[in-house]
């Protein structure tokens, strides 16, 4: 290899490139990678697990209160905004380390820079002024949330990235957006006592998912105590003596100490080189690669966010794995992206995999459709107002489950388990025949046995 300094370089330490990096080590290939913010990424940084301590935080309101129904008394309660940042900042030191670490030990260089690209396999590295050859080059540099659309005075609001630095909790705040991102903080906040309003331009949240589900949490938000501001847009943001003044595009003015943008997410190609090697971006900003998740250039691949396929942290190690795979394990691998299970960490919990019920009927025509609504046995004396949501889409001229949607609590964990059944083409006689675990929640998916009939609208004139 007498051309190139290494095998593969990787620009961005997130969970892809680190993955990537590992896996083509592995295989006896010499690999850098260059991460010019903290290895780990977004997910690891401030997204998914800084997040997930924050909704478990947020939670133990909940529990508390429940608690008297089962005989606790709980005494006088109190929460600490400071301490939350200061122990999830610990945890996040110590997942930083763990995976510098596995670099380390994979024989992985990390070096502490941003890097560009020059040519189809030489890097620049901005710190040091170094360049180096590779023979493949892997772009993993994932994407950074905005402050889109832009508005008057929008500077004033934060994003994802700075919530998780906030030196104190806002009494009063104001969350931006429908999706992911929007819902689960609006739920933090409110379950660490915050006064929240939820503003989305949709008519219900989380765009996508089965209808029933975004009914459902709407329906929860709202006895949770959030504002729903459905079918409206922020104009514009002011100073106030007192905070934040959101005007709101029903002319109502809001007065708030945050808003929290959560509209949107763009990969960050800005700057990267692409251009001089004739890589041309889309109109968000992602690199086009085929489905090895190879660009037009043979030399430079990319994987994770920054191809705005499927943007979930388990998607970019799974590519970054394919990827290390196919050219250095010389096993060609192609990701699925069709069949995904997820979870929204909102309070109530949601997970789901596969079509929901007008997705179905498109993809697959007829359809069965099985759904139970309840109240969860806890709630039964601890006088909570939860409800749990499941649903079952089925594809009759299969018999085969094509869609689970579960709203409640540990909904997460139960999708990733019925993902495997849903990933290996269960039928709906396959869950009926299953043994049902007793008293559990998740028995109904296994005991639900007549369809729900659906009304079909009738054909006027």
């Amino acid at each position: 290899m007498t051309q190139f300094d290494v095998d593969l370089f990787v620009i961005g330490g997130g969970s892809g490139g680190v993955r990537a990096a590992r896996i083509a080590a592995n295989y006896g290939a010499k690999v850098m990678i260059a991460e010019e913010y903290r290895i780990g990424g977004t997910c690891v940084i401030r997204g998914c697990v800084p997040k997930k301590l924050m909704v478990y935080a947020s939670r133990f309101a909940d529990e508390f209160h429940d608690a008297a129904g089962f005989g606790w008394t709980v005494g006088e309660t109190s929460f600490d905004w400071a301490t939350l940042i200061r122990n999830k900042d610990e945890e996040i030191d110590r997942l930083e380390g763990i995976y510098r670490a596995n670099l380390e030990r994979a024989g992985v260089e990390t070096i502490n820079s941003r890097a560009v690209i020059e040519d189809a396999h030489t890097i620049h590295i901005l710190k040091t002024g170094a360049r180096i050859r590779a023979r493949y080059i892997l772009v993993a540099v994932g994407a950074h949330p905005t402050l889109e659309p832009a508005i008057p005075g929008g500077e004033l609001g934060i994003t994802s990235n700075e919530v998780f630095h906030l030196e104190t909790q806002p009494r009063r705040i104001m969350v931006v957006g429908g999706g992911y991102i929007a819902v689960e903080f609006a739920g933090v906040f409110a379950g660490l006592g915050s006064d929240v309003t939820l503003v989305h331009r949709g008519d219900k949240l989380l765009r996508g998912f089965d209808e029933d589900v975004r009914d459902a949490l709407g329906e929860a938000y709202a006895q949770r105590g959030i504002n729903l501001a459905l079918k409206t847009t922020v104009t514009r943001l002011d100073k106030a003596a007192d905070g934040i003044a959101a005007t709101l595009s029903d002319g109502s003015v809001v007065t708030v100490d945050q808003v929290l943008v959560a509209t949107g997410r763009r990969p960050n190609t800005k700057g990267l080189g692409l251009e001089k090697v004739g890589i041309t971006v889309d109109e968000v900003g992602a690199i086009p690669v085929d489905t090895y998740s190879q660009t037009l250039i043979p030399s430079i691949y990319a994987v994770g966010d920054v191809t705005n396929r499927v943007n979930l942290t388990p998607i970019a190690i799974r590519e970054g794995h394919a990827f290390a795979d196919t050219v250095f394990g010389r096993k060609p691998t192609i990701v699925d992206h069709d069949l995904i299970p997820t979870a929204v960490f909102s309070t109530p919990e949601i997970g789901v995999i596969g079509c929901g019920e007008a997705a179905a009927r498109q993809v697959y025509g007829d359809i069965d459709v099985y759904k139970t609504a309840f109240r969860p046995m806890k709630a039964t004396r601890s006088g909570g107002s939860e409800r749990v949501l499941m649903k079952l889409v089925v594809d009759k001229a299969t018999d085969k489950v094509v869609g689970v949607h579960i709203m409640g609590h540990d909904a997460g964990e139960l999708i990733q388990l019925a993902g495997i059944a849903v990933t290996m083409g269960a039928t709906k006689a396959d869950f009926d025949r299953t043994v049902a675990v007793h008293p559990t929640a998740a028995e109904e998916l296994v005991t639900m046995r007549t369809p729900v009939v659906v009304k079909k609208p009738v054909a006027v004139g």
